[in-house]
């Protein structure tokens, strides 16, 4: 039997599940389903990500669904448009028997007309990024004043990309009766005053620990000079066969130059970043999903959201400056049950960022070895091999060989091997014949001061103007990846994001400010001139505490 069948849903929806190949459910799925299912109240669910979030709510928000009434019953909102996209699809494979059911996608980056003319024709649930969901309803194109239940998915990371704003404003504009369910991988102070402002009462369910990683994940470190990064990263793509691998960049300009070099030197590589088309991600990541790309080079902003089973190995091309930024990167490896492989690239001077980085994810990092040239050379023929002697001789091959054989009898066994080897690793013996060991002889580096920034605490900032707004980029999101990556600074620095349609006022802590002016001026984006301007402002440029506000239920509901 199917075990979540025991948990109350449907027969459609048991039957969707076993036909996706899935029998067990996750803790956070087996735990949190028949509490949704029959719990009338609002409810917060922490668990790290990849444990099954997606469908711990999406299979009792589908069941409960009144499907044959027209009207917009819920609203999901997602940090990406990367995860608004992967939502809808696992949404869809739930539904696979649910032929009424309609779910619409909403988010920046795609033309608007489109999405309008698809919640026209009726939409029971809508998956949506904040700001294009916002753009939808001053355009009279969403209505949610009806609506029953509204899901945040990853809430923390929405709040760090500085959704504050557009969350208040959507949820303002729904009904005091609906249900609120709140998932996230931390419990910040500013997911707190969501659940302390907007929810009633909550269920809080916690999976795991929070602010921790997943324990089949191990967390490795090396120490190299930025000029080593790539021949390391090399040697391990090199040194595992089967690898299946996500490589993080800080800059665009860094995953661009990464997957082309690989893609130069004969590796299954593209690149993730913020100047892609939505057309072209698409591409990309069905690439990977496909696992006709073996490595993805991707950036942070770019990166969240996505879900791909299966990943072996995390490496951090450099070390995230944002302690968010490193959780969400190592999830995406160690999956579903799977052992997972976090490797960080850090330079010398890195300790105190990789101590930090311990100490708030509760991890512990161990000095990574990187494999030698000797010790590629030596896996990849055994590799050989073992493939040779578990490979099937075929019968065209099985009737020539009396006469191969009278070819090479004067060869000892040794001989034909080492010849074999010879003409085989030609490559990589002369790549690696005079290899140099990459690994460091130094114990941990020294500590050092940590880093400040972004992390409490109140700081100077500027408030800069610049001639980009939500026209041109689509949401707060794709600006935030064209400031941090484009600007070189980390995505703490930022504060207050305030989108207008042709402009946008983005506070910066002053350490930063004018490397981002520097950065910026004498630019173009799509072909026009960036202007970028600034003024003073002190303060941590957060918004005003808003008063507790308890809701009372005007109706309640049971399962339709």
């Amino acid at each position: 039997m199917n075990e979540f069948e025991s948990l109350g849903l449907s027969q459609e929806l048991v039957k969707a599940v076993d036909a996706m190949g899935f029998e067990s459910p996750t803790p956070i799925q087996s735990k949190t389903i028949p509490i949704l299912l029959e719990d009338e109240r609002d409810f917060i669910g922490l668990a790290q990500t990849g444990t099954g979030k997606t469908a711990a709510f999406g299979l009792p928000l589908i069941d409960l669904i009144d499907k044959d009434s027209s009207h917009t019953q819920a609203v999901i909102l997602a940090p990406t448009r990367e995860l608004c996209i992967q939502i809808t699809k696992e949404l869809h494979n739930f539904a696979k028997f649910l032929k009424k059911l309609r779910i619409v996608p909403v988010y920046g980056g795609a033309d608007i007309r489109n999405q309008i003319r698809d919640i026209k024709k009726g939409a029971h649930i809508i998956a949506a990024t904040p700001g294009r969901l916002r753009d939808m309803i001053n355009r009279k194109a969403v209505n949610l004043k009806e609506i029953d239940w509204v899901v945040l998915d990853e809430a923390d990371e929405m709040l760090n990309m500085g959704f504050k704003e557009e969350i208040d404003a959507i949820l303002d504009g729904t009904p005091e009766d609906k249900l609120t369910w709140l998932f996230s991988a931390t419990m910040p102070q500013n997911v707190r005053r969501i659940a302390r402002n907007y929810m009633e009462d909550p269920f809080e369910l916690k999976i795991g620990t929070l602010n921790s990683s997943n324990e089949d994940i191990e967390h490795h470190y090396t120490i190299l000079r930025p000029s080593q990064r790539y021949e390391a990263l090399r040697r391990y793509l090199d040194y595992e066969l089967n690898i299946f691998a996500l490589v993080f960049t800080r800059t665009r300009r860094d995953a661009k130059e990464v997957a082309e070099r690989l893609n130069r030197d004969g590796y299954s590589a593209d690149a993730l970043h913020g100047d892609l088309t939505q057309g072209q991600r698409d591409y990309v990541m069905s690439g990977f999903r496909s696992r006709r790309l073996k490595i993805l080079v991707a950036t942070d902003v770019a990166a969240r959201g996505i879900d791909v089973d299966e990943v072996t190995h995390v490496f951090h091309y450099n070390i995230p400056e944002d302690i968010s930024f490193y959780t969400h990167r190592a999830g995406r490896t160690g999956r579903a049950g799977n052992k997972g492989l976090s490797i960080v690239f850090t330079h010398p001077k890195d300790s105190g960022i990789l101590r930090l980085i311990e100490r708030k994810v509760k991890i512990k990092f161990a000095k990574a070895h990187i494999p030698t040239g000797e010790e590629v050379c030596e896996r990849r023929l055994h590799q050989r091999i073992t493939k040779i002697k578990e490979t099937e001789v075929s019968k065209e091959v099985a009737a020539i060989m009396p006469q191969i054989l009278a070819e090479i009898e004067d060869l000892t066994k040794e001989e034909l091997m080492e010849k074999f080897a010879t003409l085989s690793f030609t490559k990589f013996l002369k790549q690696y014949k005079r290899a140099e060991d990459l690994n460091v002889a130094q114990n941990r580096p020294q500590r050092r001061p940590e880093r400040r920034g972004g992390r409490g605490g109140n700081v100077s900032r500027q408030r800069l103007f610049m001639n980009i707004g939500s026209i041109d980029i689509g949401d707060k999101a794709g600006f935030l990846s064209l400031l941090c990556k484009d600007g070189e600074i980390p995505g703490y620095a930022v504060g207050k994001i305030d989108m207008h349609e042709k402009f946008t006022f983005v506070e910066i802590e002053e350490d930063f400010a004018e490397r981002v002016i520097r950065r910026f001026e004498n630019s173009s984006f799509q072909g026009r001139p960036i202007r970028i301007n600034s003024e003073t402002r002190r303060g941590g440029g957060g918004g005003g505490n808003r008063n507790d506000r308890r809701f009372s239920r005007r109706k309640k509901y049971s399962r339709r």
